[in-house]
Parts: C-alpha cells; sequence; structure tokens
C-alpha cells in the first residue's frame, strides 16, 4: 500500500486538581462550628483519538502542546469544585505513540475510535471536611491538588493513501501532487521518472476535508501481468478509498484520451475487480497545451487552470467514501496506575520516597499544623514508608525528601 512514515513530537500535560478548601461553619450563633471545606476538582485528562477525518500529522508540527482544563479549587459550605474537562487530541487511524526518549511503543491506535489516556489529570484536594474524627474535631489543614501529569510523545503515522492518482506514464500526476501539497516527487518530461509511490497531504483553505494523495507509478498495458513497473505497483491501489484517473490530453504518441481511459480501466479490473467499484474521478492534465477537443473535466497542473476545482470535487468524494465506512467499535487503552511507594537513595545522607499515595499524604495546605504533621505520620506507617527507609538503609538524622517535603529521618522506637 502507498505509505509513508510522518512523526512528530507531541507534548500533552493533564489538567491540574483542584485544592481543597479549610473552611468552618458560621452561622447564627455558631461562630466556631464544624468543618465544612469542599473538596478540589479533579484535572482533565488528555486523550489520543483515532479518527479517520485526521489525514496527517501536521497540525501538530508547529504547535505541539496539548493541555486539559485544571479542576477548580474547593469552597466552604462543603461547595466541591468542578472537574477540569477532558482534552481530546484526533490523531489519523495508524498512528503510533512513543516515548520521546525512546523504549517500546505505548499505544497503537489502529482504528477509528480507538482512545488512549496519554496524561492522567491530578486529583483535586479533599477538603478540611474529610479529616474530621473523633481525634480531629477541628482539622485546620486541607490537601493540595495534584499537578496533572505531563510528558513528551513521539507520534508515528503510516499513512495512508485517501485518493490514489493512477495514470500511463508521464501523465502529469507527480507535477498534480506537487501543486496541491508539500510533496516534491522528482518531474521530467520522459516515462517512469516516478520509481516510487509519493505521497501528499491535501488541505483546502475553504473546505474541511484534509486527505491523502497518492501519486502512483504509471501504467502501461500488461500491468496487470506485470509488464513495466506492473504488479509491484498496482497493489498502492487497493485500499485507496478514491481512484482519480488522468489523462494526458497532450500525450507524445497520440494516444486518445478515451484509449487512456479504456487502457486504465482494463488494467485495474483484470488486477483487482472490485477497484472498478470504488468512487472514481476522470481528469483531463495538460489543458495548457492540449491537443485534443476532450469534454471532460480538465486542469493545467503547471498553471494551476482548473487544479481547485478537482481538489474540492476529490475532497468531497472521500469525505463520501468516509461516511459509507462501517462504524468499528473502538477501544479505549487506560494505562495501569501504580500505587506502590519506593525508595532511592539520592546521596550520602538523603533518600527519596516515590509514589502517588506518598506524595499525596504529605500535599497538605499548612504542614506547621501538629494535626497536619500527626495525618502525615499516621498515612506514611500505613504505606510502610518507615519500613521501606529503614532496608534502604537511612540512619538517624538522614533527609527524606517526598515531593516538596523534607525531613529528618527518626525511626520508631
Amino acid at each position: 500500500m502507498a505509505s509513508f512514515v510522518d512523526e512528530c513530537g507531541l507534548n500533552v500535560r493533564g489538567g491540574d486538581g483542584g485544592a481543597g478548601c479549610v473552611s468552618f461553619r458560621r452561622e447564627g450563633p455558631v461562630v466556631n462550628g464544624g468543618p465544612n471545606g469542599g473538596d478540589g476538582g479533579k484535572g482533565g485528562d488528555v486523550w489520543l483519538v483515532a479518527d479517520r477525518n485526521v489525514a496527517s500529522l501536521l497540525a501538530y508540527r508547529d504547535h505541539p502542546h496539548r493541555r486539559a482544563d485544571s479542576g477548580a479549587h474547593g469552597k466552604g459550605k462543603d461547595l466541591h469544585g468542578r472537574n477540569g474537562k477532558d482534552l481530546e487530541v484526533h490523531v489519523p487511524e495508524g498512528t503510533v505513540a512513543y516515548d520521546l526518549h525512546g523504549g517500546p511503543p505505548l499505544a497503537d491506535l489502529a482504528r477509528h475510535g480507538d482512545r488512549w489516556l496519554a496524561a492522567a489529570g491530578g486529583r483535586g484536594g479533599r477538603g478540611n471536611a474529610r479529616f474530621l474524627s473523633n481525634r480531629r474535631r477541628a482539622p485546620t489543614f486541607a490537601e493540595q491538588g495534584e499537578a496533572g501529569e505531563e510528558r513528551w510523545l513521539r507520534l508515528e503515522l503510516k499513512l495512508m493513501a485517501d485518493v490514489a492518482l493512477v495514470g500511463v506514464p508521464n501523465a502529469g500526476k507527480s507535477t498534480f501532487i506537487s501543486r496541491i501539497s508539500a510533496a516534491r516527487p522528482k518531474i521530467a518530461d520522459y516515462p517512469f521518472t516516478t520509481l516510487v509511490p509519493n505521497l501528499g497531504v491535501v488541505r483546502e483553505r475553504d473546505a474541511d476535508t484534509e486527505f491523502v494523495v497518492a501519486d502512483i507509478p504509471g501504467l502501461i498495458e500488461g500491468a496487470n501481468e506485470g509488464r513495466g513497473l506492473g504488479l509491484r505497483f498496482l497493489r498502492h491501489i487497493e485500499r485507496a478509498r478514491v481512484l482519480c484517473l488522468l489523462v494526458d490530453l497532450a500525450a507524445l504518441d497520440g494516444t486518445s484520451p478515451d484509449e487512456q481511459e479504456r487502457l486504465l480501466l482494463h488494467e485495474l479490473a483484470a488486477y483487482q475487480p472490485d477497484l472498478l467499484e470504488r468512487p472514481r474521478l476522470l481528469v483531463g492534465t495538460k489543458a495548457d497545451v492540449a491537443q485534443s477537443d476532450w469534454e471532460g473535466l480538465r486542469m493545467s497542473a503547471v498553471t494551476g487552470a482548473g487544479v481547485r476545482e478537482v481538489v474540492l470535487r476529490l475532497g468531497g468524494m472521500v469525505d463520501e467514501a468516509r461516511r459509507q465506512e462501517p462504524e468499528p467499535e473502538g477501544y479505549v487503552v487506560i494505562r495501569p496506575e501504580v500505587e506502590g511507594v519506593t525508595v532511592t537513595r539520592e546521596g550520602e545522607h538523603d533518600f527519596r520516597v516515590a509514589g502517588r499515595r506518598a506524595e499525596r499524604a504529605v500535599a497538605l495546605s499548612d504542614l506547621t499544623s501538629r494535626d497536619a504533621l500527626a495525618y502525615v505520620d499516621e498515612r506514611l506507617e500505613r504505606l510502610g514508608v518507615g519500613r521501606a527507609l529503614e532496608r534502604a538503609g537511612a540512619q538517624p538524622g538522614d533527609v527524606v525528601h517526598i515531593g516538596a517535603f523534607s525531613f529528618d529521618y527518626e525511626p520508631d522506637g
């Protein structure tokens, strides 16, 4: 199939979670009532979504940053902040996502509707009402919201053609594709200039359609039997949604446009009969030097005359072909959340504790509060952080870092 690798870098960041609120009831004669601080909202997630109506990754080359909305902060009177809106990043079918720095594929979005969670939004912080207990009657702290996940990805796409340009050698296919896209194939006035398929992405300013056009090497009589470049390139037409047959109005050998059309249709039918059932557009090329009074759709890729009409016609045919395709059931890929606690030595007397739960335990609004410090100590002990530090070789007085919080290590007992 006609294809080439299109790739780009993409920076994705989930929205930050909103902070929890510290608040107490003040109603009528009750000046210092119980805690009623609401929770912060969750940050929005960033999803990559395969979309058959997106043809390339061009939109992300100049603007590679995508960020979801952050969650709102909680308020008093038990009012929770709204969640941030998720962001969908639409990519072509067949897009594969990698970590920018290498490694195996993270997701393969092969079919329309496939979804992958590229960057998770941060959790919202809990308000002080959540920390009420029999021992803690007036908690003066709340949780901060988590930062959204951020990462750089490398997106890779093996482009497949929406439109295949089919014609005899030297019919002007390469000139046409160079006129309507950024593709720069080799162009010369002799047969078989194109030895490999060239692809170009077409984006018409006044139309919503974006589509991929393949410049297929020229077909000659007997191509379906392997003559010329033959079977080697006929296979590139198999999955194109639309066929554009180009007939040369100024053929050097004097072959008429009608004879060229019959030749092309014969070779396509002999190779794969159902190719004739594909939507197709017949266009006469080299209208500026035409030696034929042919009455069909004409254009000159050299002067630009008639080119825009052809592009709009092809775009409409691609849109209709996409709409006619059955709707596949997409699948969702969500990366598993790792909740474990790890301890690594960062220096002779410094240790780093990593893990979402441990980092969440210390992300409080006021760590100068005795209640807050007692809560942190209790949570870290339940998570097994003390045992993990002991196994890692931490000694009394060593500095332990968890997120932005640091403290001196003092083992229990």
